[in-house]
């Protein structure tokens, strides 16, 4: 893994030092190019909670997230290759599995050596500015390589009045944390970068993060709003008959571990789902104004006709589907995540893409719109999706992998490998004497039945069980970047 680490560094420092790279704004053969790039990272945000969607609860309301979609690019079916903030984060901007750029876990830095793709755009003339959520070490706020503007907090972060390191400073600026980072984005884009430089910019937004806390001025819009509850979400024989025993076991819990402070796995210690449901909802329509706010300060600015804006989630989050409250397994509410591309002038209106992207994709996507060569040998897990966002027929991908590595301070979701097809899912729990899951996503879109033990899909959950540990065999995956937290010697690990 380590060898892995410095070969990327080498490609691309040798990339950067040669010339091979292309000018700023110089198209690859054939294909356009752009000046700006901006990507918006929410957080807990699901696929399907998007006012324009058919599944979306019907009052929700995302007027400038549907405004995206119906001038830009929908990614219908987009997937993060590890529902976890900082693994997720490390993938979208490294094109790395989590068992390749080794950020495990919420509390892990970023090994020496990584590279992530703004230091490329960074070595290639573009300005860049990093503003919100980091979380790659848990305390750590100190500017990262490949940011020439940095604002970041530490950890989580409040949500409201936070604590900012700004370019190596700390001050605590009053306000909702959606809205002061929204402030200090434009602020940047008005006031902070070189208007003759080419632009990224990363907005790392802590909405909708649990607690669900919206802006004061959205609070109670949508309380009393009828709800329809997941179909999974009762505790019935129908529901968890075939379902591994760690699924039983960790319904109802805030990320798996309220039951331990309990000590009971049916008691929901939600007092009110509804509340709940209501302040989610309500936080994502705080969300959903800040990013309007960036999209008109992109236009007054005059730079919407060279400026691609992509927005995503770091992963999907569970509403009572099976009695859960979290992510980081493999059901399809919490690896598939929104993702929409807005860039006029470039991308057909109404697109809708319906290839498996990952959040593997942005980094080599992002490189390629901004017309900087890729290296001869590609240091990405993930591929461009650039020929998909502009209509092209071109080979693609038949699934994808996912992956989680059990954390010994959130025990109660095993580690998990899993395919996915546009269809099939198998799912290998590891070190737990239990179930596997196989799902047939057509049939039981709410992976309601789990048919492993179905004589008829013998032969198919064998051959996809075989591509899925061949895959991860001939990559390095089975050899499990496991380490103690910074700091920490695993013989002094405690875990109280």
């Amino acid at each position: 893994m380590i060898a892995r680490i410095v070969s990327v560094t080498i490609i691309v420092c040798a990339l950067l030092t040669t010339g091979q790279g292309r000018a700023v704004g110089q198209a690859l053969s054939g294909k356009p190019s752009v000046r700006n790039v901006i990507l918006l990272v929410s957080d807990d945000h699901r696929y399907d909670f998007l006012g324009f969607m058919a599944q979306s609860p019907s009052f929700l309301e995302t007027p400038n997230l549907d405004r995206m979609a119906r001038e830009g690019a929908h990614c219908v079916n987009a997937f993060v290759a590890t529902s976890l903030c900082s693994p997720s984060r490390a993938s979208i901007l490294s094109g790395l599995y989590m068992y390749h750029h080794q950020v495990v876990d919420n509390q892990r830095p970023v090994p020496p050596g990584t590279v992530f793709f703004p230091q490329i755009l960074q070595q290639a003339g573009f300005q860049t500015a990093f503003i919100g959520k980091w979380h790659m070490g848990h305390d750590d706020d100190s500017p990262q390589p490949g940011f020439d503007y940095w604002a970041s907090f530490r950890g989580q972060g409040e949500y409201f009045d936070p604590i900012l390191n700004i370019n190596g400073n700390r001050r605590q600026i009053k306000g909702y944390n959606t809205d002061v980072l929204t402030d200090l984005a434009i602020d940047w884009l008005k006031r902070g970068r070189d208007p003759s430089k080419p632009f990224f910019l990363y907005v790392g937004f802590k909405a909708v993060h649990y607690p669900f806390t919206p802006a004061p001025r959205h609070q109670g819009r949508y309380h009393g709003k009828r709800i329809d509850y997941p179909e999974t979400m009762a505790n019935t024989e129908q529901n968890y008959r075939s379902q591994p025993k760690w699924v039983r076991e960790r319904r109802f819990s805030i990320h798996g571990i309220d039951h331990m402070e309990t000590g009971q796995f049916d008691k929901d210690p939600v007092p009110n789902f509804d509340e709940l449901y209501w302040n989610y909802c309500e936080t994502v329509f705080s969300l959903d104004e800040d990013i309007g706010r960036i999209l008109d300060a992109v236009a007054a600015q005059g730079l919407d006709q060279n400026t691609v804006i992509i927005y995503m989630s770091d992963n999907g989050f569970a509403l009572g589907e099976h009695g859960f409250y979290d992510k980081r397994d493999a059901f399809e509410v919490s690896i598939r995540v929104p993702l929409l591309v807005y860039a006029p002038g470039l991308i057909r209106p109404g697109t809708k893409i319906e290839a498996m992207v990952q959040n593997i994709d942005i980094a080599p996507t992002v490189l390629e719109l901004c017309g900087v060569a890729l290296p001869a040998t590609k240091p990405f897990d993930g591929r461009s999706f650039l020929p998909l966002l502009l209509g092209q027929q071109v080979p693609w991908r038949d699934h994808i992998l996912y992956e989680y590595y059990w954390e010994w301070n959130f025990p109660a979701t095993p580690t998990m490998f899993a395919i996915r097809t546009d269809r099939y899912k198998y799912v290998y729990y590891h070190g737990v004497w239990d179930y596997d899951s196989f799902h047939d996503l057509q049939t039981d879109p709410h992976e309601r039945y789990n048919l492993i033990d179905v004589p008829a899909y013998q032969e198919l959950i064998q051959k996809l069980k075989q591509q899925l540990f061949d895959e991860l065999e001939s990559s390095g995956a089975l050899m499990m970047p496991i380490r103690p937290p910074a700091g920490e010697r695993l013989d002094q690990r405690k875990l109280e």
